[in-house]
């Protein structure tokens, strides 16, 4: 089912091109929160250069500027119809992705997107992104017709264009320009769906028999990820293992008999990394580089993260973590557990933003424990990098992770990581076997903050006690890779059997 598609399609030989329309939130480095935002800032470079034309739309939120990123605004307005709202009109900027010939749309509504944050304020949603990212799902099928473009697939990214797959299946199904393109829906964080009132549904104004158990209801609510689930040609979602995972109460979300459903329509596909951004024997932000012949750099690293966060500058085994301050990322367990993790002989780094709780925990934490704690709230790219650097390990005990990149940056920059093993972490990151001496990082199953506090423990003794183990873990984390290249090969055999499947071929 999902790993063997996942993995084990091929592609016949060399097919003709396709133009691939992308709707999302987010792209970097545009606007970013997330996976979801590096997914669709890298993915369609990768795919343009296998040949295929591909183009992403976006709204132009305020923190967006057209100068600083070279956009120019197109010439007329899009129409985009809204239901009972009426007909709105926005304008469009175009521009390029940074380091590619691939084209991305801005839509420019003030009403919609002229104000600060993405999605909210303050860990607050905007009270109207249910006709936000409806009129971009919409914006998405207009689209087309202002640029006289033509896409063979319009990939939808998570609730925030879910509504592009319903919109094809229904308003747009005859529409000579777009009705006959496949499409994919891209689940990167099932516990966000777009639920919102059922006046909702005079908006999207496919009638109200869309309106159903088996449609866009849930609890009585329009649910717009689950209506995109019911209506894609084809799902996917970041990770092999996640895609399992979201099949069960734990993971669901309430929808997890859905995607049960459509089992046999659901692919996991890893998300790739920049090896030009994260490389350490390049890394621009590092006060020395190192490759995995010659480490000595990392030392140096380690040294300057110390001294950044007025740790003593001693031969400990340091831990750091750059995350998202939420339960998602495990963030309770860590404060569950550092107590106990500081009374080894470690130093703990933590670098993130999220829950006001945890700011003042963490920052408290480093105020009373100063040798062994540091914290930072916020971030920082290059502080993200020195810690993928300096640290000796890197903490991810996610409550879940559909694929999580920070595992992937500290196996390539020698830092295993501890991770608990749930989604893209059990699938990137390999267990440390002491006899074999194979394995990259340590790996937890049990959420709870006493089987983190072990594992961590178990890699405190390894740096301790186990030289020759750390050297293989090190070395076995830097030989792996997570190409963008392999991913987009992937989507392409995906895309293929997508447009099968809507036009009917076998």
């Amino acid at each position: 089912m999902k790993e063997r598609k996942g993995q084990g399609a091929r592609g016949k030989g060399q097919e003709k091109p396709l133009n691939i329309l992308f709707a999302a939130s987010e792209a970097a480095p545009y606007a970013k929160t997330g996976g979801l935002g590096e997914v669709v800032g890298d993915l369609p470079r990768y795919l343009h250069a296998m040949g295929h034309d591909v183009r992403v739309v976006l709204p132009r939120y305020y923190s967006i500027d057209p100068e600083r990123y070279d956009l120019k605004l197109l010439s007329g307005s899009l129409v985009v119809p809204m239901g009972i709202i009426g007909e709105m009109y926005c304008g469009v900027w175009e521009g390029r992705l940074p380091k590619s010939d691939v084209p991305v749309y801005f839509l420019e509504h003030q009403g919609l997107y002229g104000r600060a944050g993405i999605y909210g304020e303050e860990n607050v949603g905007f009270m109207d992104n249910d006709n936000r990212y409806v009129f971009l799902s919409r914006a998405a099928l207009e689209l087309p017709k202002m640029l006289g473009w033509q896409p063979d697939i319009l990939h939808a990214h998570d609730w925030h264009t879910a509504a592009v797959p319903v919109f094809l299946n229904t308003s747009y199904k005859n529409d000579p320009l777009v009705g006959n393109a496949a499409s994919i829906l891209t689940i990167h964080n099932m516990q966000h769906q777009g639920d919102f009132y059922p006046g909702l549904m005079e908006v999207l104004d496919i009638g109200w028999e869309y309106f159903t158990f088996l449609g866009l209801e849930k609890d009585d609510q329009v649910n717009l990820l689950k209506g995109g689930i019911y209506h894609a040609t084809l799902l996917n979602t970041v990770s092999q293992g996640y895609a399992r995972e979201i099949q069960t109460p734990l993971y669901g979300w309430g929808l997890e008999g859905v995607l049960q459903e459509r089992a046999a329509d659901l692919y996991g596909i890893l998300n790739g990394v920049d090896y030009n951004e994260w490389n350490p024997a390049t890394d621009p932000y590092l006060p020395a580089t190192y490759t995995a012949d010659d480490l000595s750099g990392k030392l140096t690293c380690k040294r300057a993260l110390q001294r950044r966060f007025g740790l003593p500058e001693i031969d400990v085994p340091l831990f750091g973590i750059v995350s998202r301050m939420v339960p998602q990322k495990g963030t309770d367990l860590l404060a569950e557990a550092i107590h106990s993790m500081i009374k080894l002989d470690l130093q703990v780094v933590v670098v993130g933003n999220g829950e006001p709780w945890a700011h003042f925990f963490f920052g408290g934490m480093a105020h009373r424990h100063p040798e062994k704690v540091g914290c930072f709230i916020g971030y920082d790219n290059a502080l993200a990098h020195l810690v993928e650097a300096g640290s000796d390990f890197f903490l991810m005990p996610s409550a879940f992770e559909p694929c999580g990149l920070n595992q992937m940056y500290s196996l390539a920059y020698g830092t295993p990581p501890v991770v608990r093993a749930t989604g893209g972490l059990d699938d990137s990151v390999e267990n440390f076997d002491e006899a074999a001496l194979t394995g990259d990082g340590f790996k937890f199953w049990t959420q709870t903050a006493a089987a983190l506090y072990d594992t961590v423990g178990w890699a405190t003794w390894t740096f301790y006690n186990n030289p020759e183990g750390l050297a293989a873990l090190r070395k076995n984390g830097m030989a792996k890779r997570f190409t963008w290249e392999e991913s987009a090969r992937k989507y392409d055999i995906l895309y293929r059997e997508a447009l099968r499947r809507k036009r009917g071929a076998a």
